[in-house]
């Protein structure tokens, strides 16, 4: 799903210029669920950026799903992100005078979804999210967990075939950490891919594979596991659709 090949970015010109990213090569097969590690300013967020299109390398080559994403102009892009990538930040980013279905409904809103639809499908998401009591409130009105399971609900609202999530647990107590990391988890075995960025070791071993980066280059990458989704002719990735 997934192919970097030499990938770099540098931010600046000249004797203050940063390199964030130094020839990267990665492989993320479709239905693996990987964490990505480092220190701050290690690279980790900037990698996330660029594979989810939220930023263009400096060298090297993207492919997502065969596409060279590298090629694509900001519109292009743009469709990617709405259509094919879910994102799940840590500080929720929810808009604070909306409701938590209309939160949710919002990706499909920018797909020009008809109405009764993507209110359908909002509502399913948040059903799946274990939140259909609480449709009507506002993110001030609901828990850092909650908030977080509404942006998790709003991620897959549009059916991704990838989740990208950036410390999803870092504003969350014990509890809800477990909460949400469990939907992660629940959300990979319906053979989609995950991509966490993380610092936290609890974190990362949720996941099947482990990529720790230094100075923008990857340092090491481990696999705790090797099962990943099978063909999507024997395994159907069920849709919240």
């Amino acid at each position: 799903m997934i192919i970097l090949e030499r990938l770099g970015k540098t931010f600046g010109e000249g004797e203050t210029s940063v390199h964030a990213l130094r020839d990267v090569s990665l492989t993320i097969e479709r239905g693996d669920y990987v964490a990505i590690m480092g220190a701050s300013g290690s690279g980790k967020s900037t990698l996330m950026s660029i594979i989810g299109c939220l930023d263009v390398p400096s060298s090297g080559r993207y492919l997502l799903a065969g596409m060279d994403v590298s090629a694509l102009d900001d519109e292009d892009q743009a469709q990617i992100r709405n259509r094919f990538i879910g994102f799940v930040f840590q500080s929720f980013n929810l808009v604070a005078r909306t409701t938590a279905l209309d939160n949710v409904e919002l990706p499909l809103v920018y797909q020009d979804c008809p109405r009764a639809k993507r209110r359908a499908r909002a509502l399913e998401a948040l059903r799946a999210v274990g939140l259909i009591d609480r449709v009507d409130h506002f993110p001030s009105e609901l828990s850092g967990g909650q908030q977080q399971r509404v942006a998790l609900a709003r991620a897959l609202v549009t059916d991704p075939a990838l989740v990208l999530a950036d410390e999803p647990t870092g504003a969350l107590d014990s509890v809800s950490t477990e909460e949400v990391l469990a939907m992660f988890d629940h959300v990979n075995e319906q053979h989609r891919t995950v991509v966490v960025i993380t610092h936290e070791e609890a974190v990362a071993n949720h996941a099947k594979r482990i990529i720790r980066l230094s100075d923008g280059a990857i340092v090491s990458d481990q696999r705790l596991t090797s099962v990943l989704a099978p063909p999507p002719h024997l395994a159907p990735r069920k849709s919240i659709a």
